[in-house]
């Protein structure tokens, strides 16, 4: 049981304070009578609920795959830049959050989505969810910095996960890891001399960034793709 006020809020109809005032206008019916409160106790999963005219389809957990482009921070929330929460053009619960981050200057996947507990599996190092990239750097690397690489790079008196690192072309590589330090992609470059210039996530676990997307653009991400972030969780022998 949930307070339909809260409801609402989670559904994306606004904020506590916007949804009371839909509710006092009398645009939400439960059950075929708007004869509702702000505090009226609520069955997500059985009661009809409708505003507006249009049925209430709840669901418990969101999830939107978003082409992050350069300039918005991973963040719900930012005085200084726009956020990826902001490149979303319409409501959503007011619990979602991004899975992770990208650099101001780094753009590709991002997930954003509110369910904490399969957020916090995907970002645990001891998970080593690997984490694809697309990387151009200031010059190529040589046969020993793809070899040092792939053996693990010391960062915070730590030595990285190996990494897979497939050159594409001259500069242009592709390269997995499987945590998600602080800045690692562009430290573990600096370790072996070289800088990067751009920086582009293609993948996330079992998601891959839509091609179809373009850069700020977004979609839900289907129920098949969901499942597999569910199951890659399962796989641990984690519960829900």
């Amino acid at each position: 049981m949930m307070r339909l006020d809260k409801l609402l809020a989670h559904a994306g109809y606004g904020t506590r304070k916007e949804v009371k005032q839909l509710i006092k206008q009398k645009r939400v019916q439960v059950n075929g009578s708007d004869a509702v409160f702000d505090k009226t106790q609520i069955d997500e999963f059985h009661d009809e609920i409708i505003v507006d005219d249009v049925l209430l389809s709840y669901e418990k957990y969101h999830f939107i795959m978003l082409n992050k482009p350069k300039g918005v921070v991973s963040a719900r929330v930012d005085t200084r830049y726009p956020t990826v929460l902001d490149c979303i053009d319409m409501p959503m619960p007011s619990d979602m959050f991004p899975i992770g981050r990208l650099d101001l200057d780094s753009e590709g996947l991002i997930i954003i989505a509110n369910d904490g507990k399969l957020a916090h599996y995907l970002l645990s190092p001891r998970h080593h969810v690997p984490k694809r990239y697309e990387v151009n750097l200031d010059h190529p690397l040589s046969n020993h910095d793809i070899e040092t690489l792939q053996q693990g790079i010391m960062l915070d008196g730590q030595m990285t996960q190996p990494a897979i690192v497939d050159v594409v072309n001259g500069c242009h590589i592709e390269i997995t890891i499987t945590e998600g330090k602080y800045h690692q992609v562009k430290r573990m470059m600096q370790a072996v001399d070289n800088e990067v210039c751009e920086l582009k996530r293609l993948s996330f676990g079992p998601i891959a960034l839509d091609p179809d997307l373009m850069s700020g653009e977004w979609r839900y991400l289907t129920e098949p793709e969901v499942q597999s972030l569910y199951e890659l969780k399962n796989k641990q022998g984690e519960k829900l």
